[in-house]
């Protein structure tokens, strides 16, 4: 059995995740990060996608996540964000109209128009219908 170590992910509303693993990866804001055991200690911060587990028999899961931050120390791994969601929790028709008021609203020409949060409502949307497609 390879080496573990605990990870939490915990969201606003509740803990979503607690379980010794044997590795996460996750989408950091410049690429992806893996982490092992004995990782050195390290804060960084999310980007808007997938969070993939590796669990102590060896089978992995896979979640969508918003943006938030990864904290690595010695006896704990912490992921703290926004949203966290199973493939089979997203409700893919809710995503897919997200996507599409998205897409209209960076299509408008107006001075109104919050580019930046149409842009983040797009991307979490559209990761929302990826890890949804994980089974």
């Amino acid at each position: 059995m390879a080496s573990t170590f605990p990870l939490e992910i915990v969201t606003p509303d509740k803990k979503f995740f607690e379980e010794e693993v044997e590795m996460l990866t996750v989408s950091g804001i410049e690429g992806e990060l893996g982490i092992l055991k004995n990782h050195i200690p390290l804060v960084t911060p999310l980007a808007i996608g997938k969070v993939r587990i590796k669990l102590k028999d060896g089978t992995s899961r896979t979640a969508a996540v918003a943006e938030g931050y990864l904290d690595v120390q010695k006896d704990k791994t912490t992921i703290v964000t926004d949203a966290a969601e199973w493939p089979d929790e997203i409700d893919v028709k809710r995503a897919e109209l997200a996507k599409k008021r998205a897409e209209e609203r960076i299509k408008q020409k107006q001075d109104n128009v919050d580019y930046t949060r149409a842009e983040v409502a797009l991307k979490k949307a559209i990761n929302r219908i990826q890890i949804s497609k994980i089974r």
